[in-house]
């Protein structure tokens, strides 16, 4: 079972930036689609940004696109997301993801990283 631990989050104004990393313990981490959610307080899960496991694809959701660059170096086994421009309705807990090659659902979930953006 491979093993997600995120980094970066934090308190930043409006308008701010931070960059989230998330480091994954899979020796085959290249083969990995992976991804970021983010859980703000009463609401659902919701998708971010996801990156093929070469890095050659990427794709965002439309509240981020512009905003959020999702990138990763499989030397490092690491994802990040790069936030700009962070709005205080983004405030939640952002979970790093990661789809095994066989499978068509997430299947590996970090802890979790809150962000915290002040107005």
């Amino acid at each position: 079972q491979v093993q997600l631990v995120e980094s970066g989050g934090g308190l930043v104004q409006a308008w701010g930036s931070l960059r989230l990393s998330c480091v994954a313990s899979e020796r085959s981490f290249n083969a990995y689609v992976m991804g970021w959610f983010r859980l703000a307080p009463g609401k659902e899960r919701n998708f971010v940004a996801a990156i093929s496991g070469s890095g050659g694809m990427t794709d965002y959701a439309v509240s981020v696109k512009g905003r959020f660059t999702i990138s990763r170096d499989n030397a490092k086994n690491t994802v990040y997301l790069q936030m700009n421009s962070l709005k205080p309705e983004e405030t939640a807990l952002y979970y790093c993801a990661g789809k095994s090659p066989w499978s068509t659902a997430w299947n590996a979930w970090g802890q979790g990283t809150q962000v915290t953006v002040s107005s």
